[in-house]
């Protein structure tokens, strides 16, 4: 006898039943409506690339966690583990028709084979916004006001979360100070982004791998004192072009946001919620290398990442379970198939006027309708009769206050 097949989706991927694409789907209006705002253009792409330009950019841990594999020609293709790679490769392919700088954003579903712990799936949908092409640092205050502005339309205040700021080129003109060299930079960064996810003691011990001495490993754990930014001109340029758009309340200093990925060249940033019990919300940073690993011409950049599992969590732990079921649209019964071609002439009239209209399929009695219309989520309810056929009129009820109003059917 065969096995019996599980019902359960595969370890780490994600099914969404119409309760919770409610919650996806006020995470990704909020999106596209920031993205909107904010003037990004949106753009799409196939979600499996050549396994080459996801290894060759991912670097560190990530690589580890691609999903690859041959197909049946024997292509080495791979599931994308996020959508900068695949960003890079279609700025490449057409940088000589390009009007620079872009401005575009996407929602795409990404992979990663890695263990799965709070907040974090082998499948999530990731919001990317990127400004290619621009150096001023106005291209960082727009991409992080962005993702701010996202975050508040979900219905979050900055009380509820902040974006962490540092600097990848100020930490190496401090480890410089320090009289760290710069051939030592990547492995100090690697080593420092694993803080808070492991002991001191094996961070040290990681530095000393990469040949920091013991006093260059006490210098760089000094240096993760560093409490401001004066100084550094592209963060008080930051901070202060916050405070012009009016989000810099929601910005805090951290010189210990490193961002694993080895790409970065500037400004990176993180986003927590403030109590501190989720993973990072969002992150991204200024990354003006990428596109020359891949073979295109060089060209300066900021990203964001933005997922899905997290926010969704910390929404619901703010706001509630059923914050994101709000009451819409008209349920329509009846209660006689005599009254069918009545309703059915109803809801076309209300969809025809913008209504969303959950139409019955069968007769039924008023009690049951108006439970099923209740649970449906239905603001409104008009259920038909003999009697309102006859007289033409029907009511339409207040699934909230339970009041009535006339409602003509012809």
């Amino acid at each position: 006898m065969a096995d019996k097949i599980s019902f359960e989706a595969p370890r780490g991927m994600r099914d969404f039943y119409p309760e919770d694409m409610v919650w996806r789907n006020k995470v990704f209006d909020a999106f596209r409506a920031s993205g909107e705002a904010f003037g990004f253009e949106p753009y799409d792409a196939c979600v499996v690339e050549s396994y080459e330009l996801l290894a060759r950019k991912a670097g560190e841990e990530v690589g580890e966690q691609i999903y690859h594999f041959f197909d049946k020609s024997e292509r080495h293709i791979a599931l994308r583990a996020e959508m900068t790679p695949t960003l890079a490769r279609m700025v490449a392919q057409r940088q000589k028709e390009l009007r620079f700088p872009l401005k575009w954003t996407t929602i795409a579903q990404c992979f990663r084979y890695e263990r799965m712990t709070k907040g974090r799936k082998r499948e999530h949908y990731q919001w990317n916004l990127d400004i290619i092409g621009e150096d001023s640092v106005l291209a960082e205050a727009e991409v992080i006001g962005a993702a701010v502005d996202a975050l508040k339309r979900m219905g979050l205040s900055s009380a509820d979360f902040k974006v962490h700021v540092s600097s990848r080129k100020f930490l190496g003109e401090l480890l410089q100070k320090s009289g760290i060299t710069p051939e030592k930079h990547a492995q100090v960064f690697l080593a420092l982004d694993k803080r808070g996810k492991m002991p001191d003691s094996e961070i040290a011990a990681m530095l000393r791998d990469g040949g920091l001495s013991e006093a260059e490993v006490e210098a760089t754990f000094g240096i993760m004192d560093t409490k401001s930014y004066a100084g550094c001109a592209e963060l008080e340029e930051l901070f202060a072009l916050a405070e012009t758009a009016g989000f810099v309340d929601s910005l805090m200093f951290d010189i210990s946001v490193i961002r694993g990925l080895s790409y970065y060249t500037g400004v990176v940033f993180e986003c927590f919620d403030t109590a501190g019990e989720f993973r990072a919300i969002f992150g991204g940073g200024r990354y003006d290398n990428l596109l020359t690993t891949i073979g295109g011409e060089p060209t300066s950049a900021v990203g964001l990442g933005f997922g899905d599992v997290v926010v969704t969590e910390l929404l619901k732990s703010r706001l509630g379970e059923s914050a994101a079921a709000g009451k819409k649209g008209v349920a329509v019964g009846f209660m006689f198939p005599t009254e069918r071609d009545a309703a059915v002439r109803l809801a076309s009239r209300l969809r025809a006027e913008g209504e969303r209209v959950d139409l019955a399929l069968r007769p039924q009695k008023p009690k049951k309708f108006f439970s099923h219309a209740d649970q449906s989520g239905a603001s409104k309810a008009v259920f038909l009769g003999p009697d309102d056929v006859a007289k033409g009129v029907a009511r339409m009820k207040n699934m909230e206050t339970r009041e009535e109003t006339e409602l003509c059917l012809t």
